[in-house]
């Protein structure tokens, strides 16, 4: 198992990480055996949440023998420093701890939720308090899609972690930005959604026995993901020891993924010809790159998901993206070069079209 430190906060993670969000779907014995087999195999962060049902208290009953071996995060969706206190002390008792390795302040995704935790009286200061009395060590936030305040959140010096969504269709646009940002500033990254809720996997047919074996996609996905040498751990979700013992080899690839590895993911995804989150249809792997006009193709495509998907008060984002494409899609001349570059098989001119029909009025 490869082993990466964690932003300013000095431990030394497995880049394979457990993520314990699904543990409210089965008995307690079937979770100890997964998290006690995911430490046998090297796997030393285990992360999980207040409001993952009883996720915190399983964790506490199946290793709390074993606390020594490895690192604990969870997470708190109070916003008041009141609220967070309360949490705190539920999940230090679930848990079955004295300390919290790493406690994060849970989907911060939205501008007015930010300031909400930023204010006087608000979450930080609750964990921050916390830090000083010993029952946390580090403190760290989490955030889906507003690159916004995933920009706040890192360079404003109060967190020494940031938990995003990241993998290799990047659903939300972090690499070519958040990521290196969280780098420069030594912020750990912890990923989540590696699998995008689970569609970055080969579906199994009805009424068929599950194939044996690792499911290559899974693997591949994972492989991308550490393959980034921003990402300090990613946290798939778990629930089995079949689970555990098919993602944690994945740490063991001393090597990053070669251009074939990455070619043979994305024909494999481009193969499934499924929608993905937030409606995604393009990969975003750049591989109708370069535009004979200079068109940014996934950029132009990202802006389009990101407007149809996100909630009113975040589409502002997409109309952003848009307007800062330095080559904007009116300038597609239908040549079709790209068509057979893409392995989704998009009829990309079309799309594009599709695009400039959106964004026009909106600018």
């Amino acid at each position: 198992m490869q082993y990466r430190r964690l932003g300013k906060t000095d431990l030394q993670v497995s880049v394979i990480g457990f993520g314990a969000i699904k543990l409210p779907g089965i008995s307690a014995e079937e979770a100890s055996a997964a998290l006690n087999r995911a430490l046998d195999l090297g796997i030393n962060f285990v992360d999980t949440a207040r409001n993952y049902r009883d996720s915190e208290e399983k964790i506490g009953r199946a290793l709390s023998g074993r606390r020594e071996e490895f690192y604990l995060a969870t997470k708190t969706g109070k916003r008041d420093a009141e609220g967070v206190r309360a949490d705190l002390e539920t999940s230090l008792r679930e848990l079955r701890t004295e300390v919290i390795d790493l406690y994060q302040l849970h989907s911060v995704s939205s501008p007015g939720e930010w300031e909400k935790v930023m204010a006087p009286g608000g979450a930080l200061e609750a964990v921050v308090k916390a830090k000083e009395e010993g029952k946390i060590r580090h403190i760290g936030i989490s955030i889906h899609r507003a690159l916004n305040v995933m920009r706040e959140a890192i360079t404003c010096d109060e967190f020494e972690t940031v938990m995003l969504a990241y993998s290799p269709l990047d659903q939300e646009g972090v690499a070519a930005e958040i990521l290196p940002l969280a780098k420069k500033h030594d912020l750990g990254v912890i990923v989540m959604k590696p699998l995008s809720g689970g569609l970055l996997a080969t579906p199994q047919p009805e009424g068929k026995p599950r194939r044996p074996g690792p499911d290559p996609l899974v693997v591949g996905s994972l492989h991308y993901i550490i393959s980034n040498p921003n990402v300090s751990v990613v946290i798939p979700g778990m629930q089995s020891v079949r689970e555990v013992e098919e993602n944690a080899p994945v740490g063991d690839r001393p090597e990053p993924m070669t251009a074939e590895e990455r070619a043979e993911l994305f024909r494999a995804l481009g193969s499934l010809g499924r929608e993905f989150r937030y409606g995604q249809v393009c990969l975003r792997c750049g591989y109708c790159q370069p535009c004979s006009q200079g068109i940014p193709i996934p950029e132009v495509f990202r802006a389009v998901d990101m407007y149809r998907s996100y909630p009113e008060e975040l589409k502002g984002l997409a109309v952003e993206v848009y307007r800062k494409l330095e080559v904007k899609p009116t300038e597609c001349v239908e040549c079709e070069e790209c068509i057979p570059k893409c392995p989704a098989g998009l009829e990309i001119p079309t799309r594009l079209k599709e695009a400039v029909e959106l964004f026009t009025p909106l600018m």
